[in-house]
């Protein structure tokens, strides 16, 4: 299960990644609407984190355009506005829960779970790559049918590059998504997962290749093509 959160105070963001991360989600940090809707074209989430009061405007403006891009996206709001007018208007505008700052880190991971068991939304069909396929709803890759198992770090490289097929995605981009914003890990780290993952492809036959564009990132294409 992948997580945008969108918030602005830097400490914030900080506590509500880590509790998420250490909860087993993985988890993007956007500090705008602008960077938050960035984020939500060119990832699947299944869930918003969203604060309210954003440098560029109120966060619930932008529930309708996430909605737009990911259909099957649950929200949480997460704000100082605590008045009953607030909570009522926050969910009234689309929100699937409301919690008021400060929480409790359980209270927060139960709110995420819940709002994650619920059903409705949309349901996307894996994504499927040669022998491969990914289902980023519940993170289960199959390889001819049978499904794999992967360490964390080569799961989140692997989705971070399904999700964007046959298309360049950065180191930078890579590092954040599969280590985060706050951890200081040496860019080798990066090609020691790469390779371990395409030794593992190669071994199950996936029929899929993992390219590396000099100076640019890595590239998931179908093998052959």
């Amino acid at each position: 299960m992948k997580i945008l959160l969108i918030e602005d105070e830097r400490e914030m963001a900080r506590l509500v990644s880590a509790l998420v991360s250490h909860a087993g989600f993985n988890v993007d940090v956007a500090p705008s609407m602008d960077s938050g809707s960035q984020a939500l074209r060119e990832n699947s989430y299944d869930l918003l984190l969203l604060d309210r009061r954003l440098p560029d405007g109120d966060g619930t403006s932008l529930m309708r355009t996430a909605r737009e891009m990911q259909p099957g996206i649950r929200v949480i709001m997460l704000t100082a506005l605590d008045a009953l007018a607030d909570k009522v208007s926050g969910l009234n505008a689309g929100a699937d829960d409301y919690l008021t700052k400060p929480f409790q880190g359980e209270e927060l991971i139960a709110r995420v779970r819940a709002c994650l068991r619920r059903p409705g939304g949309e349901a996307r069909p894996p994504v499927v790559v040669g022998s491969l396929s990914y289902d980023l709803r519940t993170d289960d890759v199959a390889v001819n049918g049978s499904i794999i198992s992967l360490s964390r770090r080569e799961l989140m490289l692997l989705r971070a590059l399904v999700q964007r097929v046959s298309r360049v995605t950065s180191r930078e981009s890579l590092l954040t998504e599969i280590y985060g914003y706050h951890d200081d890990v040496m860019a080798a780290a990066l090609d020691t997962i790469v390779s371990r993952l395409r030794r593992r492809l190669s071994e199950l036959e996936a029929r899929v290749e993992i390219h590396t564009v000099r100076g640019r990132g890595y590239l998931l294409a179908e093998k052959g093509l």
